[in-house]
């Protein structure tokens, strides 16, 4: 048995880090493995000022004591860190290497690359950080938040540490969500040698679909990046064809709106944020889960989800959601931003139920073969030893 300690700050709007937090602690817990949580929540951002944020983003000398202590008293044999940003900061790694505990990282998306961590900008992917030593391109286009006093904080606090040498050094083992996250973080100089590729999961009890629905189902945050738009935009050219639309954010009145309208309604239904098990339950009846996100991603638990469900996936061929479903067995691809070419593939499976049928099935396989909650536990658990190893504690 093993003392992990799990640090995560989590965000004002629960999103999909949060529950893969949530989700590795209790699978931990689950295996017989001793868990300790420390968590913070970005509602404090809201009662501090912008000059005690941006020092907290750099360094957050508070939360560096406060984990040195933790780490004493709780003697963890390693710890594992989901999100950072902003108030636990990089601090909390250094606090780690002073109590000799071994670090690991999950890199859920692109923060260390990139300032608004999604290499994403104006509506498209963006590259033009990627690889500098320092970069202040991000603070220049205000691309954190649209602004460019935070977008100054945050590349700050990239340039700091690289200059520190707390990205390769004050961490064991890093663990991106797919073989694409690895490449980019390899090219954006993380040591190599100390990322290994760790998917997200889904837990067991998912019973699979019993045949192609009559719908097609979207699942997300209603965001620009999410390509929201894009989907309303297909379904202009899909006049019979039902799509129901799970999720919220600052899109929805907007998906709302376009739903009403003549051409959309009644054929379009967006139902808000629902319980995950109403979201399972309207998935395994869906003919195909539609993921049309215009940026990278780190590891969709929506499509391992339908994956689990038994039912296939349209979706943006980039990143890691070309890697993730494959097309023409898991689901299919179309050009990333083009409502067109998702309306011809949406098309395509309404005029083919028996292929749709047979990758359903191939995504269930998929599904049991990768995204297991016990493959994943053992998986977290060599990672662990790994970070172990790494550290010079030896192996437990």
């Amino acid at each position: 048995m093993m003392k992990i300690l799990l640090a995560h700050n989590r965000y004002k709007q629960p999103g999909g880090e949060d529950q893969v937090f949530a989700a590795e602690a209790a699978l931990l817990e689950a295996g017989g493995q001793h868990v300790v949580r420390y968590t913070v929540h970005n509602d404090q951002v809201e009662g501090m000022s912008a000059p005690a944020l941006a020092g907290a983003t750099l360094w957050n000398r508070a939360i560096y004591r406060e984990l040195r202590a933790m780490f004493r008293r709780e003697r963890p044999d390693v710890v594992h860190f989901h999100n950072t940003f902003p108030l636990v900061s990089p601090a909390a790694y250094h606090a780690a290497r002073a109590e000799a505990v071994p670090v690991v990282q999950t890199l859920h998306n692109y923060r260390l690359l990139c300032p608004n961590a999604m290499l994403m900008r104006e509506g498209r992917v963006c590259e033009d950080c990627l690889g500098r030593a320092v970069s202040w391109a991000g603070a220049a286009r205000a691309c954190y938040r649209e602004s460019r006093a935070a977008s100054g904080v945050t590349t700050l606090m990239l340039a700091t540490h690289r200059a520190l040498g707390t990205w390769r050094e004050a961490v064991d083992v890093y663990v991106a969500l797919t073989e694409f996250a690895r490449r980019k973080f390899v090219e954006g100089h993380l040591p190599a040698d100390k990322i290994v590729v760790k998917p997200n999961f889904v837990e067991a009890g998912i019973r699979p679909s019993e045949g192609p629905g009559d719908y097609a189902l979207f699942v997300g945050r209603l965001s620009p990046e999410k390509g929201v738009g894009v989907l309303l935009g297909a379904w202009r050219n899909l006049p019979h064809i039902p799509l129901k639309i799970l999720g919220d954010g600052p899109l929805i009145e907007e998906a709302r709106a376009a739903a009403r309208e003549g051409d959309l309604a009644p054929r379009v239904e967006v139902l808000g944020r629902r319980e995950r098990s109403e979201v399972l339950d309207l998935m395994r009846r869906a003919r195909v889960v539609v993921f049309p996100s215009q940026w990278y991603e780190g590891f969709p638990l929506t499509i391992a989800e339908a994956f689990a469900c038994g039912v296939p996936v349209i979706a943006s061929r980039l990143g890691a959601m070309e890697e993730i479903v494959a097309d023409g067995r898991t689901g299919l691809h179309f050009t990333p931003g083009d409502a067109a070419d998702l309306a011809t593939k949406i098309a395509w499976a309404w005029a083919h139920e028996r292929e749709m049928e047979v990758m359903g099935r191939e995504a269930r396989r998929e599904y049991e073969k990768k995204y297991t909650a016990e493959r994943n536990y053992r998986m977290l658990t060599e990672i662990y030893r790994r970070a172990i190893k790494q550290n010079g504690r030896g192996e437990k």
